[in-house]
């Protein structure tokens, strides 16, 4: 290797765990909020924007979901674009809002997560992983004041207490944990009234699963920047699912079978299926 092409002296020397720290001391540009300045005034309608991502808990996991259209103002900027990534082993994160920034920030938390294990030598607890996403939403934040905001939905198996967890946030980096189910995006107002009326304690996975499928199904149903189940294309949510046993995507034939039971009961029962009163 000539002189000129070995590393800087920072990058063999100890110290912090934080990746994003390190990239802010090294190559700032790098950073996805710092590479340009945006003109002033709202950039909202000029870059594709996601929606919608559920979340649930159930008996031994956690589950998060996401249709798959983007939009940028009245357009459906695309019909297939995936949403819901696995963070590390045990986790998965859901963007919503403007989707280029949101992909870049998923990728920069994987790699957070990533460097945290090998400098420390174990993993983050679950609510070590969820401060780090909740300073890099707050590092994206002039950016979110000028339309381009990024609000994921986070959801992992904690292995200490052996339950699923869901944390939300707001573009100041605020964390929210929620309890059995949560919603972010556009259509996550139907798609969380969808699961109050759905969701239960005992939900076998199938059945949690089913429980946020017909939630995206309202969501898009009442919310035109949500996708439904695409026949024609057979385009159908992507669906993760965390255990003690690790995380995993459920295949898409699954997910569409399920899907076309769904989408079944609703033509008999547009609105879907009720709820026992008592």
């Amino acid at each position: 290797m000539s002189e000129g092409a070995r590393l800087s002296a920072a990058y063999l020397t100890p110290g912090t765990s934080s990746f994003a720290d390190f990239l802010a001391d090294q190559a700032p540009d790098l950073l996805p909020a710092r590479r340009a300045a945006v003109p002033q005034g709202s950039a909202a309608d000029l870059a594709p924007h996601g929606t919608t991502i559920v979340a649930a808990t159930y008996p031994g996991g956690v589950l998060m979901a996401g249709d798959r259209r983007a939009t940028m103002g009245n357009i459906i900027a695309q019909r297939d674009i995936e949403k819901v990534f696995p963070a590390d082993e045990y986790s998965a994160v859901g963007i919503a809002g403007s989707a280029g920034l949101a992909v870049e920030m998923v990728r920069l938390f994987q790699t957070e997560l990533e460097h945290y294990e090998k400098i420390e030598g174990t993993t983050l607890s679950m609510d070590g992983k969820a401060n780090r996403l909740a300073a890099l939403i707050r590092s994206n934040l002039a950016m979110a004041m000028q339309g381009l905001a990024v609000v994921p939905l986070f959801a992992g198996f904690d292995l200490t207490t052996e339950a699923g967890r869901i944390f939300s946030y707001d573009v100041t980096g605020g964390r929210y944990e929620e309890t059995a189910f949560h919603a972010v995006g556009s259509g996550s107002l139907f798609a969380r009234g969808s699961l109050k009326k759905l969701y239960r304690d005992d939900l076998t996975e199938e059945e949690c699963t089913i429980a946020v499928v017909q939630a995206l199904y309202d969501a898009a149903d009442d919310d035109s920047a949500t996708g439904g189940p695409d026949l024609t294309r057979r385009i159908f949510p992507v669906v993760n699912v965390i255990t003690a046993d690790g995380g995993r995507r459920i295949p898409d034939d699954e997910v569409a079978a399920l899907a076309d039971r769904v989408i079944a009961g609703r033509m008999t029962r547009p609105d879907g299926p009720s709820a026992a009163l008592t």
